[in-house]
């Protein structure tokens, strides 16, 4: 004959260690949209800066005749022409997204580089796939370089 325990079904030991395996799962799916969350982040950071450096190499691709070196964002000019607005812009859309006074513009020659920096500690914090700590450091950079048809005056 089987005891009254063994009829009643399941055990409290079995609700334990099922409730135990179900809270892990629980937790690894919440460490799992942390992380989605963080690198969704940087990934928006990245276009941002994507969008705002093609921006700017339009503008002085409109412009050939302007000198749009720019050595920091704290060296940006107040608007009062073509090329100072365009390169007011420029330092607001970049300090808007987040981007370090590092961010700039130089022109050598026909070679027009634009460099943005920003700050990526939330995404830096995340960790790997195989839960070993991320080794990307907090600060991202964004590089454009592209020739343009400077005008030299010369028909």
């Amino acid at each position: 004959m089987t005891s009254r325990r063994q009829q009643a079904g399941v055990s409290l030991i079995e609700v334990l260690v099922s409730l135990l395996i179900l809270s892990i799962g629980m937790l690894g799916a919440a460490a799992l949209q942390m992380n989605a969350l963080k690198f969704t982040d940087s990934s928006t950071a990245s276009s941002q800066a994507s969008f705002i450096a093609y921006d700017m190499m339009d503008r002085i691709r409109a412009n050939p005749d302007g000198n749009y070196t720019l050595a920091s964002l704290a060296a940006a000019p107040v608007a009062s022409d073509l090329r100072t607005q365009d390169l007011a812009d420029f330092a607001a859309n970049v300090t808007a997204m987040g981007g370090t006074s590092a961010s700039n513009i130089s022109v050598v020659g026909r070679v027009v580089t634009i460099t943005i920096v920003w700050s990526d500690a939330r995404a830096a914090g995340a960790r790997a796939v195989d839960n070993t700590a991320s080794t990307a450091s907090t600060t991202q950079t964004y590089t454009l370089v592209s020739r343009v048809a400077i005008n030299t005056g010369i028909i």
